[in-house]
């Protein structure tokens, strides 16, 4: 089931909501969710979703015995086991086929290529277990006891198929103490509207230039090229925050606090901050749970960093480019390092922002081309050896035409709405004339966002995949 789709809005999540709020106690309320979560999850692959359950079940065993040996071998051997189990699913349906093509590609060899549906979400959900096994073998959070407790944290649906990865510190004592109040509501509605624009009017619209631009590669021009893998960072963007700000959204509505996910990566001054506000999610957990690990016996900084960088990279797809996006960013990352933050900032505001803009364009451009063909072919356009010219008269028609839609695309990657609430927040006539606006802007985009939903073919948002 897709958060963009017309029955989701206008069926399910109602519904969902109506049963929540008529029950009464915090226990039948979570009842509802895990139902509904699981409905959520098997309207797609039903089969799939006995391997989230199984996910659960393993995982909450291994929580209670990790607490019952508490400091004994046990303990360590429990968090072993589990963490390897969540990794193994991982392995084994996202990675196999892809594991096995480099070994028959090395070795001429000939082994079956497993061809095994990716279950949605199975990224996110395993990140999720295993930061909650590793949290409960360092004590930093103690063992859910109720397995329906536990069932709904790895399963409600608002964050369960695209993220973002919520740790169970985040929200463990919502789950039997929350409410909503009527603040939470309307912030709930007006960020899940907001996240649903994004997508529809935003990110859906982008994406048709980055399918005529990237899409034919071999026929680009160097400015074209440009062009493409900046609108493509401009789509990914506001696919994924959309879905983000939905989930973030939804949650609220149900009385639970998820963490940010974006904080406009790209008002970046360097390559570190854009990480430090994309995805935020995924970069601490990896920086929390990976960063510090012993390799080889000792903590090697620079080492930890290129794993991170490298898991970073398998983790959005069994894919080399994905590999090499990770690494390419994991450089980046690495050189700044090694400059220092003093000297970083030392360097003039402008060349900053242009250096950090060009290998961000470049990265999403490495994102894109699963083909290592194509790849090489959009290189080659960027530095200008594309063969097809400086620019193209179809790249230009594509440019004046969609002129509203990229300048409305580059403005909403600036914190506008967070200046002008500064600003009001402590004014009682700008906030109440503020909130209005904000009332009747949602429901202007609602029912925009909805008029162009009438008519549209499925379009998932493209973490799904991930």
């Amino acid at each position: 089931m897709v958060f963009s789709r017309l029955f989701f809005l206008y069926l399910f999540f109602p519904i969902c909501i109506v049963v929540y709020a008529a029950v009464g106690n915090i226990k039948n309320k979570n009842t509802v969710l895990v139902i509904f979560s699981l409905i959520f999850y098997a309207w797609g692959e039903p089969v799939y979703v006995l391997l989230m359950l199984l996910s659960a079940v393993i995982n909450y065993s291994a929580g209670l015995l990790i607490d019952r040996f508490r400091g004994r071998k046990l303990d360590g051997f429990t968090t072993f086991a589990a963490v390897f189990y969540n990794l193994l699913m991982l392995v084994i349906f996202k990675y196999s086929g892809f594991i096995v093509e480099n070994i028959n590609a090395v070795f001429s060899a000939d082994f079956h290529v497993p061809e095994l549906q990716l279950p949605i979400g199975i990224s996110f959900y395993t990140f999720q277990t295993i930061s909650y096994i590793i949290d409960c073998h360092w004590e930093t959070v103690k063992p859910q006891k109720k397995f329906k407790n536990f069932l709904l944290y790895l399963s409600l649906f608002p964050q369960l198929i695209a993220g973002p990865i919520v740790r169970y510190s985040t929200i463990e004592g919502e789950i039997e103490n929350r409410k909503t109040t009527s603040a939470d509501l309307a912030y709930g509605l007006n960020r899940l509207i907001l996240g649903l624009s994004k997508k529809v009017l935003l990110a859906n619209q982008l994406s048709i230039i980055v399918d005529d631009i990237l899409g034919g590669i071999e026929n680009a021009s160097f400015v074209g090229a440009w062009y493409g893998a900046a609108v493509y960072a401009l789509q990914i963007y506001f696919d994924f925050s959309g879905y983000s700000d939905m989930a973030i959204g939804m949650g609220r509505i149900f009385g639970f606090h998820f963490d940010e996910n974006f904080n406009h990566p790209f008002i970046c001054k360097d390559i570190t901050e854009f990480w430090q506000r994309w995805h935020i999610s995924l970069s601490t957990f990896f920086r929390d749970y990976l960063l510090y690990i012993p390799i080889f016996g000792k903590r090697r900084k620079y080492g930890g960093l290129f794993l991170v960088w490298l898991c970073t990279g398998i983790w959005h797809g069994a894919s080399w480019n994905f590999i090499i996006w990770g690494l390419y960013y994991g450089l980046f990352v690495f050189l700044e390092m090694k400059i220092g933050k003093k000297r970083m900032k030392k360097i003039p505001v402008v060349i900053r922002q242009i250096y950090s803009k060009i290998v961000i364009v470049i990265g999403f451009g490495i994102f894109y081309f699963e083909d290592l063909g194509q790849l090489g072919t959009f290189f080659k356009t960027i530095f200008g050896f594309g063969g097809n010219g400086f620019i193209r008269l179809t790249e230009k028609i594509s440019v004046v035409n969609n002129m509203y839609l990229l300048i409305i695309a580059v403005i909403c990657c600036f914190p506008i709405l967070a200046g002008i609430k500064k600003i009001t927040e402590k004014s009682f006539p700008a906030k109440t004339v503020v909130s209005f606006a904000t009332t009747f802007a949602s429901a202007a985009l609602l029912i925009l966002s909805s008029i162009m939903l009438v008519d549209a073919t499925t379009n998932p948002f493209l973490y799904f995949r991930f």
